[in-house]
């Protein structure tokens, strides 16, 4: 199973992708969690790219595309399947992915778009908390730790990101849907894409693509 996620910052693509995880044991590769990574040591590309992130814009394509082709390239990359989540957010970065695929054989089946309406995004994303520690996600109202401002897992300081305010949220939600959007109709094309609710829980969309990845399955058999 080879699949993108697509969807705006708040569509929940990060929960849903370790619920496809647990569900179809394939690896997440999250951009986000890749770029914290490199923020969190604090080294000269982590300082670039809290720049970007900070002000709510997108990090350049060629930062993403470079790192994105080290992950699917290096030793001990994933061969049996994969999910991408946050890339492509650029048709640039899209045909860029389909290179890099194409060179390991490994193209994409699916990209699932989660709709999702500002609203909701806002809600989400002002209410979610961090660990420090170990990066475990909470929300203040819809999923709180018991512990109150401590991980119910470690036990790390909880927080909320610099960019999850309302008017740097907005602002992404803006440069999503001026970058991204091409890359629906990208996918479209090439009958790739399948549309969701990302205003829908996390599990009901899980029992959703299960269905429509088994009906493939037997399609392909038949």
């Amino acid at each position: 199973m080879r699949i993108v996620l697509l969807g705006p910052p708040g569509a929940g693509k990060g929960t849903l992708a370790n619920l496809i995880k647990g569900k179809f044991a394939i690896p997440h590769i999250s951009t986000g969690d890749i770029l914290r990574e490199e923020m969190k040591a604090e080294s000269a590309l982590g300082k670039k790219i809290k720049g970007y992130v900070e002000s709510g814009a997108l990090v350049p394509d060629e930062i993403i595309i470079q790192i994105i082709e080290n992950r699917l390239t290096e030793k001990g990359a994933p061969r049996e399947g994969y999910m991408l989540d946050g890339f492509p957010r650029t048709t640039a970065q899209a045909t860029a992915l389909d290179a890099i695929l194409k060179k390991i054989g490994q193209p994409i089946e699916s990209a699932i778009y989660m709709e999702t309406t500002l609203p909701m995004i806002v809600s989400r994303l002002t209410g979610r908390r961090v660990c420090r520690e170990c990066g475990a996600v909470f929300h203040m109202t819809n999923r709180p730790s018991k512990k109150g401002n401590v991980c119910d897992s470690c036990d790390g300081e909880l927080y909320q990101r610099a960019d999850d305010n309302e008017e740097t949220i907005r602002k992404r939600m803006d440069v999503y849907l001026t970058s991204t959007t091409p890359i629906i109709e990208y996918y479209q094309k090439q009958e790739k894409l399948l549309k969701v609710d990302g205003n829908k829980e996390s599990e009901d969309l899980l029992q959703e693509l299960s269905d429509e990845f088994n009906e493939n399955k037997a399609a392909h058999r038949d």
